[in-house]
């Protein structure tokens, strides 16, 4: 059997009607862009803005914004023309299994598992971190750094006195009732969403109006970290160098571009909502691009405040954790209350976002179960809530292990990876689409193939490069253990190897 064996588009077409008769095209393109916001607006915006401007560009993060979203712009004209193509559940996985096979699909979802699993680990650190700052805000006290900290994390308190983390138990527990709460089932309606993107928005759109005036032009000059810049000092005590090409200059704006990347993740959860929308041909590409127009706009307008309000140095070691409320009672007299407010607010928006990456990992957990490339526990539904528990539980052990003992920056460039990834392949699948199958009918068109989709490819490739060469390393072991289960396990068991009916002719089996 071949390993680029796929799913027919007619065949995926008639399993999607069979098996999701429940799905209604209610969602017309505003429902469409406000999924998209909900998604996109998290610990990205929140907290890889300061890390990214603290450590590589500097006030330039402004153009890291413009770099991240011109790579998401390409590939999510890219997932516009497949959401509109093939108008059902399961994103790029499912794309891929259509255009280019079942190795690349799989290699696609196992991709995924960094994006949504490290995602929603990612953002259970950041949780954690606002959660700690809410409680000193309140003066509740605060949760001693070693219990809310990785063992690979360390720094140094108000007496000089060095503590070591031990583990993330916050991030561990909002998981955990996330994970209970979906095993029970929820269902979120459009109001529901609304009013969460609707909160998430007003918290940046106030900031940036009343931080606007606390900008001091001495913090945006210069604009690019000169590779001469001073060492910034870390928590830990020791000193942070911006010598390496990557951490000053254009080389440091292209890794601020990879690191806040993360803030744009979720533009392709829409993509999973096809088979509800109204006119996917128009609302789709509306949905994608228009939410990414919206986030970037504010995403540039947002780091453009914070680096003015305070100097990208402080966000090495100060104002790294919950930099948004350090930034305001550091700099901003007078507006401790916004302070309260947006942590608050955001601890909130945090709580969706973790909740959208967890379903989203077990849905594509799922998805890959019913094809037979992962065990069946992974698809078996709890008796009374029918949702995927088991898959659920064992999602937990697995993205708790990572947010209670791996530092937050880690998870997230993990996760950078893994989309990006993921993005580079829906960038190649269009391409091959149009050459393998010209004829097929396409409601919406990627525009200038296939210079789109090599741009796409081209600007989220050097976004991978620049990453730490420790990331790097990591995925590729990521990505060998997910060919090793591959070849172990999947191919086998893929029920392609069974089900003549999914391939072209019965004859490709002879």
């Amino acid at each position: 059997m071949s390993l680029f064996r796929k799913k027919s588009l007619d065949g995926l077409m008639a399993q999607a009607a069979d098996s999701e008769k429940g799905l209604k095209r209610t969602l017309g393109a505003g429902s469409l862009i406000a999924l998209g916001i909900g998604a996109i607006i998290g610990a990205g915006l929140f907290v890889r803005t300061a890390a990214a401007a603290g450590e590589h560009a500097g006030p330039a993060v402004t153009l890291s914004f413009i770099v991240a979203a011109i790579g998401c712009a390409f590939a999510g004209l890219c997932y516009a023309e497949f959401a509109s193509m093939i108008p059902i559940a399961g994103s790029a996985y499912t794309y891929a299994y259509a255009t280019m096979g079942e190795l690349i699909a799989w290699i696609i979802g196992w991709a995924l598992i960094l994006e949504y699993a490290l995602g929603a680990a990612t953002v259970s650190i950041a949780w954690s971190e606002f959660l700690n700052k809410l409680l000193t805000q309140y003066n509740l006290g605060s949760i001693p750094y070693e219990w809310c900290h990785s063992p690979f994390e360390k720094a140094l308190d108000a007496a000089n006195v060095m503590h070591t983390g031990i583990m993330n138990v916050p991030a561990l527990f909002i998981l955990l009732m996330l994970s209970l709460l979906l095993i029970k089932g929820t269902q979120e309606s459009a109001f529901v969403n609304a009013i969460i993107v609707f909160v998430k928005v007003a918290i940046v759109v106030v900031f940036i109006v009343v931080g606007w005036k606390f900008i001091n032009p001495a913090n945006h000059s210069p604009y690019f970290i000169p590779a001469d810049a001073p060492p910034a000092i870390k928590p830990d005590g020791s000193s942070y160098s911006y010598t390496d090409f990557f951490r000053h200059g254009y080389g440091g704006v292209l890794t601020g571009a990879a690191i806040v990347f993360f803030a744009f993740i979720g533009f392709d959860a829409v993509s999973t909502a096809a088979q509800e929308a109204k006119n996917p041909k128009r609302d789709m590409p509306i949905g994608i691009l228009g939410s990414l127009v919206i986030c970037t706009i504010l995403y540039i307008l947002f780091s453009y405040v914070l680096t003015g309000v305070a100097p990208y140095t402080d966000f090495v070691k100060s104002g790294k954790e919950a930099s948004v409320a350090y930034a305001i009672e550091t700099y901003m007299a007078g507006y401790g209350w916004l302070a309260k407010a947006v942590t608050i607010a955001i601890l909130a928006g945090f709580s969706s976002v973790i909740l959208v990456m967890l379903m989203g990992q077990s849905r594509v957990f799922y998805t890959m179960s019913t094809d037979g490339l992962l065990p069946k526990m992974f698809s078996d539904l709890h008796p009374k809530f029918r949702t995927p528990y088991k898959s659920n539980l064992i999602l937990f052990v697995f993205v708790g292990a990572f947010a209670a003992f791996i530092p937050g920056s880690v998870a997230g460039d993990l996760t950078s990876i893994g989309t990006l990834f993921a993005f580079v392949l829906v960038c190649v699948g269009v391409w091959v689409m149009r050459r393998n199958d010209p004829d097929r009918i396409r409601p919406f068109k990627t525009p200038l193939v296939p210079l789109v989709p090599i741009l796409g490819m081209i600007v989220c490739t050097a976004m991978i490069v620049s990453l730490p060469k420790e990331t790097l390393l990591s995925a590729l072991v990521w990505m060998i253990v997910g060919l090793i289960v591959y070849f172990g396990y999947s191919k086998k068991n893929s029920k392609l190897v069974n089900l003549g009916d999914i391939l072209p002719k019965a004859s490709d089996f002879e």
